[in-house]
């Protein structure tokens, strides 16, 4: 067992590369390196937090292996395009850590150190309180997320008469047990006061999720995001835990920080997210069943000789990209394209797919040179110059309701501007609405045109004829 000073140093030490970590996961030349760091400073946590145990050694052991073996396979097995349901399965797992080590610091606990007048206790047993109700969120609410992006459960907003007066009782009774559970002396009436605040704890935690809208996803994963960072934290304040405290405060602060970055970027405030979503508005006048025109329906080979002649090409991709992995064909086309003088770059929506920054891992996945992947805010502008838009599985983030439309349930989101360009081009499977169920007169616009099909096989088609 290693001293008490070692260990605290090896904390500190795995804390800043979990800084540094984050720092270079900020962007993606640097991003390979961040992850190393946060791999090592994993690294260093676990052996020092190993450490200081005092025996039961071969179980921690036995569930590493385990762990990491689970970790392998799933590393193996889950596709990009299943990341996000991944990501939001895992914080279901950071959740039910957190009730797991409430109750365990709670069980051995007596009547008698609960009627201890002390400061310590008090604090204690409020940590206990607060670190089960949000692991216990994070987990049912972490549950319904990874269900509504595999498609298990509607993404439709739940909707139940007067919900927010029920999310508001569950808040207060949560608060009237906390108070009667640190004041109590008595253990079994604080054992009662626990498990009844779990239970609304995870009643609450599906409701909050299952009344967001698919098209808010994205706010919903970083949310949950920050919601296991702070449970982690709380559980280091029950172990007496320095680097678990730190560590769940950097990815609660950066989980909360995304939620803010992906709203903005949504036109949305983070109160409006929780209280509903895009599906709770009723009335739209882009709604799916009105008439907004007639399309017009290109062939590959048509649009491969649009690009041909282009001078400037913008290619703007979604989560239909990733569901039909088309990445690599897109980075064959935009390196034949560069080949033959067109400018080629990509425009990325904030919220793009349905994790924040999905389409720039699948794009440096594909080998598309990072300095031609623009952000929305740097490439907005440009589209009134651009000769040739191509929108590859994008709906919502092209929408032009979202600017020209007050009634639209998207109405301020800021939206990639395509409609600007001289030429539009959108591959999609079917005029169906995108992800959050509104309609895009983007398709019926006279600068613009259909390419049906699978994405993947009209990129691939369209390359062969290039």
């Amino acid at each position: 067992m290693l001293s008490h000073g070692i260990i605290q140093a090896a904390y500190v030490i795995a804390a800043l590369l979990f800084i540094f970590s984050l720092r270079g996961l900020s962007n993606q030349e640097s991003a390979k390196t961040g992850n190393i760091y946060g791999m090592i400073g994993m690294a260093i946590a676990l052996i020092a937090t190993i450490a200081t145990l005092n025996g039961g050694l071969h179980w921690v052991i036995i569930a590493m292996v385990i762990g990491a073996a689970i970790g392998l396979y799933l590393a193996k097995k889950v596709e990009m395009t299943q990341m996000p349901e991944l990501v939001a399965l895992l914080h279901s797992f950071v959740g039910m850590a957190a009730v797991l080590v409430g109750f365990n610091s709670f069980l051995p606990l007596t009547s008698f150190v609960l009627s201890l007048p002390s400061h310590e206790v008090t604090v204690h047993l409020i940590e206990i309180f607060v670190g089960i109700f949000i692991g216990a969120v994070t987990f049912s609410g972490s549950i319904v997320a990874f269900g509504k992006l595999n498609g298990r459960i509607s993404s439709k907003a739940l909707s139940i008469p007067y919900k927010h007066y029920w999310n508001l009782a569950a808040i207060v009774v949560s608060i009237i047990l906390m108070f009667v559970f640190v004041n109590t002396d008595d253990y079994t009436l604080a054992l009662i006061c626990l498990l009844v605040m779990t239970a609304i704890a995870l009643v609450f935690g599906l409701h909050l999720v299952a009344s967001i809208g698919g098209a808010d996803m994205p706010v919903v994963i970083s949310m949950l995001n920050s919601y296991s960072g702070w449970a982690a934290a709380a559980a280091g304040f029950m172990l007496s835990n320095d680097l678990l405290i730190v560590t769940g405060a950097l990815v609660g602060s950066s989980g909360a920080i995304l939620s803010y970055i992906m709203c903005k970027a949504m036109n949305r405030s983070f109160i409006s997210v929780i209280a509903g979503g895009f599906g709770n508005k009723s009335k739209s006048a882009s709604s799916e069943d009105e008439e907004q025109g007639e399309y017009r329906e290109l062939q590959p080979a048509e649009v491969a000789q649009i690009l041909k002649d282009a001078r400037s090409v913008i290619i703007v991709p979604g989560y239909g990209m990733a569901v039909a992995q088309a990445q690599a064909a897109v980075s064959n086309i935009t390196e034949k394209l560069r080949s033959m003088g067109v400018e080629v770059r990509f425009g990325i929506h904030p919220v793009a797919g349905r994790l924040p920054g999905h389409m720039n891992v699948l794009l440096a996945e594909a080998k598309v040179p990072y300095d031609i992947v623009l952000e929305m805010d740097e490439i907005n502008d440009d589209f009134p110059e651009t000769d040739v838009v191509w929108v590859i599985g994008a709906n919502d983030t092209v929408n032009p309701a979202a600017a020209e439309d007050p009634n639209s349930p998207i109405a301020g989101m800021p939206v990639l501007e395509v409609w600007k360009a001289k030429n539009v081009i959108i591959s999609k499977r079917s005029m169906n609405t995108g992800y959050a169920g509104v309609q895009n007169p983007l398709f019926f616009k006279e600068n613009s045109y259909m390419l049906f099909g699978d994405a993947k096989d009209s990129v691939e088609k369209v390359l062969q004829n290039l």
